[in-house]
């Protein structure tokens, strides 16, 4: 056999891993991609073949390719390995524990994320992930209702069933 210098180069070992991830039905379909890519590199397919058979456009298929030459196997993992767990400071979940304890402005009985997070300014998402790491259901909360209708203790009567 000649080799063809156009050929990826992938010795038998890198090929035994690659057909593993490339049957494999655990790891991330993005590293399933990227072993067939290669595989079909080393096969002698073409780009634009490959391009049709996996659905990866040209870039993608000469990214990591010149990847996995520079690197080998570890090449072909992904570079981006996301963002930092977002928390908040001390000092925001004290503001917010503290509020959640007291009575909004606006008259209405419970809290809502939302309606937390508009008063302290700060994102709702931030607001729900201190709330239950502290466990505090703020709708949940016993308090009393108020109301300004005149009629209220008649229909509550009515209601609960006491007359």
């Amino acid at each position: 056999m000649v080799d063809n210098p156009r050929l990826l180069q992938v010795d038998s070992e890198q090929r035994e891993e690659l057909e593993r991830w490339a049957q494999s039905r655990a790891l991330p379909a993005g590293d399933v991609f990227r072993a067939r890519l290669i595989l079909a590199l080393a096969d002698g397919l073409s780009y634009r073949e490959i391009e049709r058979k996996l659905g990866a456009s040209a870039p993608t298929v000469a990214k990591w390719k010149q990847r996995f030459e520079q690197a080998g196997m570890a090449g072909l993992q992904g570079q981006h390995r996301g963002s930092q767990p977002r928390t908040a400071t001390p000092a925001v979940q004290a503001r917010i524990l503290r509020r959640v304890q007291q009575k909004p402005n606006d008259g209405s009985t419970p809290w809502s994320c939302r309606k937390l997070a508009e008063e302290l300014r700060i994102s709702k998402s931030t607001v729900q992930r201190v709330l239950a790491q502290a466990q505090v259901r703020p709708h949940r909360l016993d308090r009393y209702m108020a109301s300004n209708d005149p009629q209220f203790e008649q229909k509550a009567a009515d209601i609960i069933g006491y007359t």
